[in-house]
C-alpha cells in the first residue's frame, strides 16, 4: 500500500513537472503558430484552460443581414462582394490568424482559391466539395466529413499576413467560416496543403484518437494520475459528497456510473462542483443535463463528455487554487414516491495548482426556461475573461408540430463586439435540413457536435458542440444566445441548455434546479409526419411525395395496386389513450379507408373522395389505447378504378380528448 502511495506522489510530481515544461514551452512559444500546434490542441486537451491572449474570434456567414430568413437559400448573402469576372469573395481578412472551422449543408463543385499573404496567386485550390469528402489530402477524415446533414472542415489553416477565399462559381449557398487573429506581432508558419513529417504525424495522433471506439482518462493522460473511488447510496432528500480535496489541483476525469441511474423524467439528482472559497458553485445542474441526456435519456458520447458503455464521463480538465468539492444532490420530490440510488463515482485528479495568470477555472451555465417573444434563449452572459469551450441543448416546441424553432440562429458579441451570427439551430451544431431522412433526423455522436435527438411527434430536439481549437476567447466580457423561431424570436418553446467555458471570474448568479424546472414535458397533443413515419406496406403500392400542401412537411400519396396494407409504428408513442385524427386531401381519387389494430378494426370506412380537392386537416377517425403491447396501426383501403389514393398530410394523437375506451366494430 505505501509502495501504491509513493508511485501516485511520484507520478503526480512527474505530471506537475511535464505540465509546467509544457506551459513554460507554450509560454516561451505563445507567439508561434503554424499547423502543427493549432493540430495538437485538438488532442492535447491540458492546454484548454489556457487563455489566448489578445486574440479576436470572429465568423463570416451567408446570414440574412435584414433579419429574415433567407440565410443562403438564394445565395444573396452568401458572398462579401462579387469580382468583375463573376467570382465570388466569400472571406477576407488583413493580419495574422487562422481559420478554425468551415461549414457548409450545401457544398458544391465549385472550385475554391485560398490566397494566403498574397493576393496575385492562390496559395491553394480545392473544389468546394473535396473540403470534406476525403478525396483531397490534407482535408480527410476526422476533421473533415459529413453527417447529420452538414459538411464540416476542422482543418486549421494559419496565415501570416491575410487570407482571402474566392468561389470562382457564381452562385454559393450557406457557408460558416469561423476564424482567430492572432496577438500583434505574432510568429506564423502560413498553411501548406503539402503537409511535412511531424505535421502527418499529427493528423494520425488526432484519427488515432477520435476513431477509437471507448477511450478512456489514459488517452488523454497518459501517466498516472490520482485518483478517488467511492460506491454511493443517496437518499432522497439528501446530499452526499462524492469528493473533496483541500489543496490546489486540477480534476481530471470524472466518471459516474451506471447510466441508467439517472434515465427518466424528473431528473431528480444534480451535480455540484464548488471550487476554493466561492460562494456559488460552479456547476450545479442535472447529472443527465451535464452529461448530454435528452429527454430522460443517455444520448451524447462526445470526445470529452457523455455517456458509454453504461457510464457517465467527463474529461474536461479543471484547475483550481485551494479546494474542490463534488457533490451529490438528490432532490425530494412530494408528487412520487423515491428510492434510494446506488452509484460509482470515480475523480481522477492531480495535485497541480491551476496558474492564475494563464488558465480560468471551468464553469457551467444551466439555463432552463420558455423564452418570451421577441426573446432569445440565452446560453451564457458573463463577465471576465476566459474563453468558450461547450453547448448541449435540448430543445422542444410548445405547440405541436414541425420544430420551427429550430429556424433561429445563434448569435455572439465578444467583448461588447458583435462578432458571429448563425444561419440555423442545426447548422450553428454542424448539421443541416432537418425533418429529412438521414440529415438532422436523430441522435448522432461525433467528437465535437452531434444530435441528441430529434422527434417530430414530440416537436422536439438537442444538440451539442465542443469548441476545442475554435474556443472563443473574451477579455472582459461574452454573450452568446441562440433564437427560437426564423424571425423574432416567435415560436414558443421550451428550452433547457448547458453552456461550458473557463473563466478567472466566479459565478455570480445560477438558477437552482427544481422539480419543477427539471420534469421533462410530455405534450398532448402528438403529430406524426409520413417523411419520418416508421410504416412497411404489406403487398404492391405505389408512393409519391410532394411539398404542396403547406403542412411544414412532405404530404405523401399512398396508392394501393392491389389488397395492399399500410402499417405505421406507434413504438415512440408513449401509452396513453389517444383520439386519432388524420389530417388528408380529399380530391377526386379519393379512397375509403378504415384503421386497424393488427387484424381488429377499430374504426369506420372513412371517406376521402370529394369532387373538388380540398384539405381536412382533422378528419376523426377513432379512438386508441396505447398499452404498450401493440404498438402498431394499420391502414386498409377500400379502392374501385375511380377512387384509388389517400393523400395523407400528418397523423395527429390528442391525449384523452374522447373515451378512454377502445372503439372496435
Amino acid at each position: 500500500m505505501k509502495i501504491q502511495c509513493y508511485i501516485l506522489v511520484i507520478s503526480s510530481l512527474l505530471y506537475a513537472c511535464n505540465r509546467t515544461q509544457t506551459a513554460k514551452e507554450n509560454k516561451n512559444n505563445q507567439n508561434e503558430h503554424s499547423l502543427k500546434s493549432e493540430m495538437k490542441v485538438l488532442r492535447d486537451i491540458s492546454s484548454l484552460p489556457q487563455y489566448l491572449d489578445n486574440t479576436l474570434c470572429a465568423q463570416v456567414s451567408s446570414w440574412d443581414t435584414t433579419g429574415g430568413n433567407d440565410d443562403g437559400f438564394s445565395g444573396t448573402f452568401s458572398f462579401l462582394r462579387k469580382n468583375a469576372d463573376g467570382t465570388l469573395v466569400i472571406f477576407d481578412t488583413q493580419g495574422s490568424g487562422v481559420i478554425n472551422r468551415i461549414w457548409t449543408p450545401t457544398p458544391n463543385s465549385d472550385t475554391l482559391d485560398f490566397y494566403i499573404d498574397n493576393n496575385d496567386h492562390p496559395a491553394f485550390s480545392v473544389q468546394f466539395m473535396d473540403l470534406f469528402s476525403g478525396k483531397r489530402f490534407p482535408f480527410v477524415a476526422p476533421l473533415c466529413g459529413n453527417q447529420l446533414g452538414g459538411y464540416y472542415c476542422y482543418i486549421p489553416i494559419p496565415f501570416e499576413k491575410s487570407c482571402k477565399i474566392v468561389s470562382r462559381g457564381k452562385n454559393i449557398q450557406f457557408h460558416q467560416i469561423q476564424y482567430r487573429m492572432y496577438a500583434n506581432g505574432a510568429k506564423v508558419k502560413s498553411f501548406n496543403p503539402d503537409l511535412n513529417a511531424e505535421e502527418r504525424e499529427e493528423l494520425e495522433k488526432i484519427a488515432l484518437l477520435w476513431n477509437k471506439k471507448s477511450r478512456n482518462i489514459k488517452d488523454f493522460y497518459p501517466g498516472l494520475v490520482q485518483e478517488v473511488s467511492e460506491q454511493l447510496d443517496i437518499e432522497p432528500g439528501k446530499t452526499v459528497t462524492a469528493f473533496e480535496l483541500n489543496h490546489g489541483g486540477r480534476i481530471l476525469g470524472i466518471e459516474l456510473d451506471p447510466v441508467n441511474a439517472f434515465e427518466g423524467l424528473h431528473k431528480n439528482i444534480d451535480l455540484k462542483i464548488t471550487w476554493d472559497k466561492e460562494n456559488n458553485p460552479a456547476v450545479f445542474c442535472p447529472v443527465a443535463d451535464f452529461f448530454g441526456y435528452a429527454f430522460g435519456k443517455a444520448s451524447m458520447q462526445s470526445l470529452l463528455l457523455g455517456s458509454r458503455d453504461s457510464r457517465n464521463y467527463c474529461y474536461f480538465p479543471m484547475p483550481f487554487d485551494s479546494k474542490a468539492k463534488i457533490e451529490l444532490v438528490y432532490r425530494l420530490d412530494e408528487s412520487s414516491s423515491l428510492n434510494p440510488v446506488k452509484v460509482s463515482v470515480r475523480v481522477l485528479y492531480s495535485s497541480e495548482k491551476r496558474d492564475p495568470e494563464n488558465e480560468g477555472k471551468f464553469y457551467t451555465h444551466w439555463n432552463k426556461n420558455n423564452p418570451q417573444p421577441g426573446l432569445p434563449h440565452i446560453f451564457l452572459n458573463v463577465n471576465g475573461k476566459g474563453h468558450y469551450v461547450g453547448t448541449i441543448l435540448q430543445a422542444q416546441g410548445k405547440k405541436p408540430g414541425m420544430t420551427y424553432f429550430f429556424e433561429g440562429d445563434d448569435s455572439a458579441s465578444i467583448d461588447g463586439v458583435f462578432r458571429i451570427h448563425g444561419t440555423g439551430s442545426e447548422d450553428y451544431f454542424n448539421g443541416g435540413w432537418y425533418a429529412l431522412m438521414d440529415r438532422w433526423d436523430g441522435n448522432m455522436s461525433l467528437p465535437l457536435h452531434g444530435a441528441l435527438d430529434y422527434s417530430l411527434p414530440f416537436c422536439r430536439t438537442g444538440g451539442y458542440r465542443l469548441y476545442i481549437s475554435d474556443k472563443l476567447s473574451f477579455e472582459n466580457h461574452f454573450f452568446l444566445s441562440i433564437e427560437h423561431g426564423p424571425v423574432g424570436n416567435k415560436v414558443p418553446v421550451d428550452y433547457t441548455s448547458l453552456a461550458l467555458y473557463y473563466c478567472d471570474t466566479p459565478v455570480e448568479e445560477y438558477t437552482k434546479p427544481t422539480h419543477e424546472l427539471t420534469t421533462i414535458f410530455i405534450p398532448d397533443t402528438l403529430i406524426i409526419y409520413p417523411q419520418l413515419m416508421n410504416y412497411n406496406f404489406s403487398g404492391n403500392m405505389d408512393l409519391r411525395t410532394t411539398w404542396k400542401y403547406g403542412t411544414g412537411g412532405l404530404s405523401f400519396l399512398f396508392t394501393p395496386l392491389d389488397k395492399a396494407y399500410l402499417r405505421i409504428s406507434l413504438a415512440d408513442i408513449p401509452r396513453n389513450t389517444y383520439s386519432v385524427f388524420f389530417d388528408v386531401m380529399k380530391e377526386p381519387f379519393g379512397c375509403d379507408f378504415s384503421l386497424w389494430k393488427r387484424q381488429s378494426q377499430i374504426s369506420e370506412w372513412i371517406p376521402t373522395y370529394q369532387p373538388v380537392e380540398g384539405r381536412d386537416e382533422k378528419l376523426y377517425v377513432c379512438d386508441i389505447d396505447l398499452d404498450g403491447y401493440i404498438n402498431t396501426i394499420t391502414i386498409q383501403f377500400k379502392t374501385d378504378l375511380k377512387k384509388r389514393s389517400l393523400l395523407l398530410n400528418r397523423i395527429m394523437l390528442i391525449k384523452n380528448i374522447r373515451s378512454s375506451s377502445t372503439n372496435s366494430i
